[in-house]
């Protein structure tokens, strides 16, 4: 696995970037190292995260906002306060039906969301 280092120890939220990752999706990548990362995510009401699984174990705690969550085959509705947990190569996916922020961990670190730093 390629190395990305570390993040810095402080990453403030005004000082670090959206980057759009779909409609009425966007992420900041708010810390890592190789074997962890936190990501904070923000939707628009109706901002779709597609279907997808990853070899990534993967935490979700909803900061804000309302989702439709699916993981593996199982629908459920998230709204503040409450988490998820998908584990590596599981299909998940959201909807959100109330604008809103997920704060992400992964581990390892996604890779993929690293081609642009």
């Amino acid at each position: 696995m390629e190395s990305f280092g570390t993040s810095k120890e402080f990453l403030l939220d005004n000082d670090q970037d959206w980057e759009v990752v779909g409609e009425g999706v966007k992420r900041k990548i708010m810390g890592y190292d190789d074997k962890i990362m936190l990501v904070k995510v923000g939707f628009a009401e109706g901002g779709i995260g597609y279907e997808h699984e990853h070899h990534h174990s993967q935490t979700t705690y909803v900061a804000s906002g309302e989702f439709n969550f699916t993981i593996g085959g199982e629908q459920r509705t998230v709204k503040e306060g409450d988490s998820v947990y998908i584990p590596p190569h599981v299909l998940h996916g959201a909807t959100c039906t109330k604008a809103g922020i997920l704060i992400d961990v992964f581990s390892p670190i996604r890779e993929d969301f690293m081609t642009k730093k």
